[in-house]
């Protein structure tokens, strides 16, 4: 056996190996000492007889006439205000895919905790085994009364744009998609600072998207609110590109953004020809040499699939020296990272007792995110990640989601922006107060 025989069997055995360990690993934490992620506690002293008579019977009964009378009070005599529920059906579980309800519980119990340890928002995961999209409305519709907000979750395309579209129609609470607008959110942030070092326009820029589903569809759609022009956006699905005359595989959601200029069926690799973004919400390793090579002059690349992205940093890099790539994963630079916007965008939705989270609201967590990541980073974020360079440019076009700083300018600038677009119930009145608000909040309890 050659010398580079020996090598490569002995790096695919190692690879083999720390798969093997981390598997163990992920079993063991979900199942020791306590199984699951989180665990519900009160909030109040129940020590004594009178405490229980305060709790419930028949202290409880005056809360409940307060709120019959007066709905608005659910918000000051219960958790309501801080409740949040994320809601599958286990439909698209992460890379899983038609999972169920029942397996796709330690996904949805893990996004629970992100809500409250980045942002200190209350949530309980609710995996709803409804597979059916009219059944799983009717079930979701119903809940609006215990909880501040619904973040939708894992949800198959195209049943999740119209199942987000009904219960945003009949529910009086925020209802928020994140596999659709927290991808699209962080996507369009980073763009931005991308665009910005690469020197471009995103007026003037061609962009391809391979992914139609949830991600693809809303990061495009944000995109084009951002100024980008829809003739110059391509999205491509397994069939190839998006456009009017095609027949296969088409929903009314992909046809919002059928590609006009094309008349005929075209592949992702032609498309791809001197595009300036290329965008993967799609499947490992599609992203060619070929492609990569024909893009034009620093190409911004954002592959996202997880956990394997459409084509790896280190190849992108050796293909095309002056891409600057973004993934979806944690031990790249450049992580295009969800929790970096949806626990400080509700975060804010519910102080604001805001009824939707709306596009507005959307494109100042986008711009927020940016924002930051041209500022000087703190050490505790070094910390967290050692060996990384935290330097606004190629390698550092969004912040990481160890940056304490997320709450406070996510949460302000999304506040400001319910409140200006008129969803805002409950404006903020200081936005000083409201920021010592936020940056206490995450204090250690002592």
């Amino acid at each position: 056996m050659s010398d580079t025989n020996t090598q490569s069997t002995s790096q695919d055995t190692d690879a083999s190996n720390a798969e093997a360990t981390m598997k163990l690993q992920a079993l063991d934490y979900h199942a020791q000492p306590t199984p699951g992620k989180f665990v519900i506690l009160p909030t109040k002293a129940m020590d004594t007889q009178h405490d229980l008579s305060l709790a419930y019977s028949p202290g409880v009964a005056e809360p409940c006439l307060e709120i019959a009378k007066n709905p608005e009070l659910a918000y000051k005599y219960t958790n309501k205000g801080n409740m949040v529920a994320c809601i599958t059906n286990g439909t698209a579980v992460l890379g899983l895919g038609n999972i169920g309800a029942l397996a796709s519980k330690p996904v949805m119990e893990g996004k629970s905790v992100l809500f409250k340890k980045f942002a200190g928002v209350d949530c309980i995961d609710l995996c709803v085994d409804a597979p059916d999209k009219i059944e799983f409305i009717n079930i979701v519709k119903c809940l609006a009364p215990s909880f501040g907000g619904i973040n939708l979750e894992d949800i198959k395309g195209p049943d999740c744009f119209e199942i987000e579209e009904k219960l945003k129609e009949i529910m009086p609470i925020p209802i928020f998609h994140d596999d659709q607008h927290g991808t699209a959110i962080i996507c369009l942030a980073g763009l931005w600072n991308a665009l910005e070092i690469s020197g471009k326009l995103i007026s003037e820029i061609k962009i391809i998207c391979n992914g139609a589903g949830a991600a693809g569809i809303a990061c495009m759609n944000l995109i084009v609110k951002a100024g980008a022009s829809i003739n110059n956006i391509f999205v491509c699905d397994t069939k190839g590109v998006i456009w009017p005359g095609r027949k296969l595989g088409m929903n009314k959601f992909k046809m919002s953004l059928a590609n006009k200029t094309i008349t005929q069926d075209t592949s992702l690799e032609d498309i791809c020809d001197e595009a300036d973004v290329l965008i993967g919400v799609s499947a490992a390793n599609v992203f060619t040499e070929k492609i990569v090579k024909n893009m034009k002059k620093d190409p911004v690349i954002f592959a996202m699939a997880n956990p394997n992205p459409e084509i790896i940093p280190t190849l992108a890099k050796k293909y095309r020296p002056d891409c600057i790539i973004a993934t979806g994963r944690s031990d790249y630079a450049n992580q295009i990272n969800n929790v970096m916007c949806f626990p400080f965008l509700f975060r804010a939705a519910l102080d604001t007792r805001s009824t939707q989270i709306n596009e507005e609201m959307k494109m100042a967590a986008a711009k927020a995110i940016a924002a930051l990541a041209k500022e000087e980073v703190p050490e505790v974020v070094k910390k967290a990640m050692p060996g990384r360079e935290f330097i606004f440019g190629r390698d550092y076009v969004v912040p990481t989601p160890f940056d304490p700083r997320l709450m406070e300018r996510i949460a302000v600038s999304v506040a400001e922006a319910a409140a200006e677009s008129g969803v805002a119930k409950t404006p903020i009145k200081d936005y000083e107060v409201y920021k010592q608000l936020l940056k206490d909040m995450m204090k250690p309890a002592k």
